[in-house]
């Protein structure tokens, strides 16, 4: 829930084009925030002219930050765990389904969300080049196989763990990168997985804040119109 007076900031852009609306980072934290009821106010950058707080904050000039007090946390992951030491709705007590979230947090953002990046490259940005064409193929074989262990794990549950945690907000947004092709649909158990996440109230708040943020400074025929 946005709240200008809350503690915790959050930031993020105040406009992108409309093919990443929806993919922004910041949309991680803002969904933990309301999965948990922890209040937060937004701060947001221009994405064409990172300014200067944004750059002392983050090294790369990216989004999400997150300020907590004189707590600066920068990378969504980060702020994930961090959020997830506020509440046990994001992140178990008990320890050994405290590891696991945590390994299948970092496991999302390390060894799957690398290869999103790349088929998103391969099948968008650069899809008319030869290159993109030839690794195609043996891209997807690969990512297949990454999403492999996630099908068996899914097949039998809701989650990655035992409830819904900060692994799946890092797993559900990964994987929407792939929303809609053929991969995904080859793998019906990590589909509706997706799916699950992507119905759950906070999930749908958090994507309504973030493109509202994008609607207010919508540029003159942003839109293509």
């Amino acid at each position: 829930m946005i709240d200008p007076g809350a503690d915790i900031e959050i930031t993020g852009y105040q406009w992108v084009p409309p093919f990443a609306r929806g993919f922004v980072r910041d949309l991680r934290p803002r969904w933990a925030c309301e999965e948990a009821g922890i209040p937060y106010r937004e701060r947001l950058a221009d994405v064409t002219d990172k300014p200067d707080w944004l750059l002392a904050a983050q090294p790369w000039g990216q989004v999400p930050t997150m300020r907590d007090g004189d707590i600066v946390l920068f990378e969504s992951g980060a702020a994930l765990l961090h959020l997830g030491e506020k509440s046990e709705a994001l992140l178990p007590r008990e320890p050994k389904q405290r590891a696991d979230a945590i390994s299948w947090l970092f496991g999302a953002f390390n060894s799957v969300e690398p290869w999103m990046f790349e088929w998103v490259d391969v099948t968008a940005f650069a899809r008319d080049e030869d290159w993109a064409r030839l690794r195609r193929p043996s891209l997807e074989e690969f990512i297949a196989k990454r999403l492999a262990p996630l099908e068996q794990r899914l097949g039998g549950q809701d989650w990655l763990g035992e409830t819904f945690t900060i692994a799946d907000i890092a797993m559900v947004t990964v994987l929407r990168a792939i929303g809609g092709s053929q991969l995904l649909a080859d793998h019906p158990a990590t589909q509706a997985y997706v799916a699950r996440g992507e119905a759950r109230p906070a999930f749908q708040e958090a994507m309504a804040d973030q493109l509202a943020a994008f609607d207010r400074h919508d540029p003159p025929n942003s839109k293509g119109e």
